[in-house]
């Protein structure tokens, strides 16, 4: 989830997204290297938008914080567009990080998954602002995979975690490491159709304001 502010005598348009992350996992330079990383990623294509006809660069601005021990009525009753929180653990009861729904501004996210130059993060953010995976998900002959992307993605060899390995093999899908967000991304953000208001600002995503509890494994 985000907030957006056309600023018109720039030809700017800010998207702006604040992450709170909580649980035993979480620090304080685990927060910023997600914020950079998400904003890095977002920014890479230097992307576009026209909206009522004028033509605006679209930049990506991100902050976060830790607070392992978050209350949960803190996520229960924001108000606020621009936050977004997640539980960071060491343990996933699916083995993955992922958020609530599309368009959500909480979720879980699975520790390793956001270590070693990882896109996790960055694909999560995606889904806040409302994008769903492809349909399609045997990339062959396409060559960069896009952000959205799942894992287990079928692609060119280049792009997987073992380039000899053949497709749906041990080592034969998409390494998350090669993902990028792709002009194409912000495209699909349709961020023409947002309904700004009379100070130029709009929301992308919705709240979904559910607070998580630490998953343990079964006995």
């Amino acid at each position: 989830m985000g907030e957006a502010e056309i600023i018109q005598h720039t030809h700017r348009l800010f998207i702006r997204a604040r992450f709170f992350f909580y649980g035993e996992a979480a620090s304080r330079d685990l927060a910023i290297q997600i914020a950079d990383d998400v904003a890095r990623h977002w920014n890479e294509p230097r992307g576009h938008a026209i909206i009522r006809g004028e033509h605006y660069e679209v930049i990506f601005e991100t902050e976060a914080m830790a607070d392992p021990g978050l209350p949960p009525e803190t996520v229960w009753y924001n108000t606020d567009p621009m936050n977004n929180y997640f539980r960071i653990e060491s343990f996933s009861l699916p083995d993955i990080s992922f958020v609530d729904g599309l368009g959500s501004n909480t979720g879980y996210f699975k520790l390793d998954n956001l270590l070693h130059n990882s896109t996790t993060a960055a694909h999560e953010f995606g889904h806040t602002l409302g994008l769903d995976h492809p349909a399609n998900t045997d990339i062959r002959g396409k060559g960069q995979p896009a952000i959205m992307y799942p894992r287990g993605t079928i692609c060119d060899p280049a792009f997987q975690y073992d380039p000899l390995a053949l497709p749906l093999q041990p080592g034969g899908t998409m390494n998350p490491f090669y993902r990028k967000v792709l002009a194409s991304d912000i495209d699909s953000l349709q961020l023409h159709s947002l309904r700004f208001s009379a100070s130029r600002k709009a929301v992308l995503g919705d709240f979904s304001s559910l607070y998580h509890e630490k998953h343990l494994p079964s006995v």
